[in-house]
């Protein structure tokens, strides 16, 4: 389960006693969630009309970092490729998995200094995780421009009879060139009528020379064979080729062409392992960073909120709750019968229910301070 529920009470006497008071609640005797102190240092509070305003831009920024973190995600999935089982393995906060960073949480001070006020703190977030989401979308353009031009050529080179490149097919002595009066023909012959092609070939315009058809390929729906003509017969050979639904291929043999084409892939294909690995690398980094980046809002969110609905002196013990999936419903119940208290007008009001003139902005309400954290972050189980 990679849920993860942040909430916080007021401190009873003492922030051990609401701790003690939810566990005894939610896992002693009914094992319905696992549950860790969440650590928030003493951060500067600053007057109410701040952490009010800071509340409506926290929660806007908490959305836009979740955001950028599930980009960094998804794109180091579809970088990966073949490998998407080892997506999960790549991102890491800190060096370690995403539960362990959350359920270990520490406040890194150097990044965030406590010193600075809460608006500071939130700008320095948004800053940072903005510059992040800038790179990616750079790196991510050029990245999959080489990718998309390459699989252009791939596909060229692969597919039908009909529509792919014969350059890898033909050799050079498969063709009558420099001649003033003869031209090769290539021509895609359905597999069922290779005997008729055989019987006809000759026929289909004046001018082809006798036995000059030589199969060349063979796919699973039809074979390449070439012909040779009079030039002048080019044009009635084509006309006919079709009526007998045989498919004449416009390709002349251009032997530096073909090398250009061959080069141009191993080119791309070049380029493209050598990008690969610094963008792995630079996508960890920054997913960390901006996944750390994330839990500190959420932290932040904290803070601000406890204090607005709790009061001054700060007193407030925050908890993260990982709940067992087949108990969710009943959690909320024990986690609303141990907090009602708090607020007698907050009834379980779930952000799905419509109500007119309530404006949650998306965010169940609940009497305590509560935040989701969803670390399952792809669009698909990897």
């Amino acid at each position: 389960m990679t849920e993860f529920w942040l909430i916080s009470a007021p401190g009873e006497k003492t922030c051990q006693q609401t701790w003690d008071k939810l566990m005894v609640a939610t896992t002693r005797t009914n094992n319905l969630s696992t549950n860790h102190k969440f650590n928030i240092p003493d951060l500067k509070v600053g007057t109410l009309d701040v952490l009010v305003g800071l509340s409506d831009e926290l929660a806007k920024l908490d959305t836009f970092v979740e955001s950028v973190v599930k980009k960094v995600a998804q794109y180091m999935a579809d970088v990966l490729e073949d490998s998407r089982d080892k997506v999960q393995e790549n991102l890491l906060a800190n060096g370690v998995d995403m539960v362990t960073y959350i359920t270990r949480f520490q406040w890194d001070m150097a990044k965030y200094p406590i010193k600075q006020s809460l608006k500071n703190i939130s700008e320095i977030v948004s800053k940072q995780v903005t510059q992040i989401d800038n790179d990616l979308k750079a790196r991510a353009s050029a990245y999959n421009n080489l990718k998309g031009n390459l699989q252009n050529l791939e596909r060229k080179n692969a597919g039908s009879l009909l529509t792919r490149s014969l350059a890898d097919i033909v050799k050079k002595e498969d063709f009558v060139l420099d001649s003033e009066y003869l031209v090769t023909m290539l021509v895609v012959v359905p597999k069922t009528n290779y005997a008729d092609w055989q019987k006809t070939y000759e026929t289909l315009a004046e001018m082809v020379v006798p036995r000059s058809t030589k199969q060349l390929y063979e796919d699973n729906e039809s074979g390449l064979f070439s012909v040779t003509l009079f030039r002048k017969a080019v044009d009635d050979f084509k006309h006919k080729a079709r009526e007998n639904k045989y498919t004449v291929r416009d390709f002349q043999y251009n032997e530096e062409e073909m090398k250009a084409d061959k080069e141009e892939m191993t080119r791309l294909s070049t380029d493209k392992k050598k990008q690969f690995g610094p963008l792995v690398r630079w996508l960890k980094v920054n997913f960390s960073e901006a996944f750390i980046a994330w839990i500190h809002i959420k932290a932040l969110r904290v803070f601000v909120e406890s204090v607005l609905r709790y009061g001054l002196p700060v007193n407030f013990q925050a908890m993260l709750i990982q709940p067992n999936k087949k108990n969710m419903k009943k959690l909320r119940e024990v986690l609303y019968d141990l907090y009602k208290h708090l607020d007698s007008s907050a009834a379980v009001i779930d952000a799905s229910m419509d109500i007119p003139g309530l404006n949650l902005s998306q965010q169940e309400y609940y009497p305590y301070v509560y935040y989701k954290i969803d670390c399952n972050l792809l669009d698909f189980k990897v």
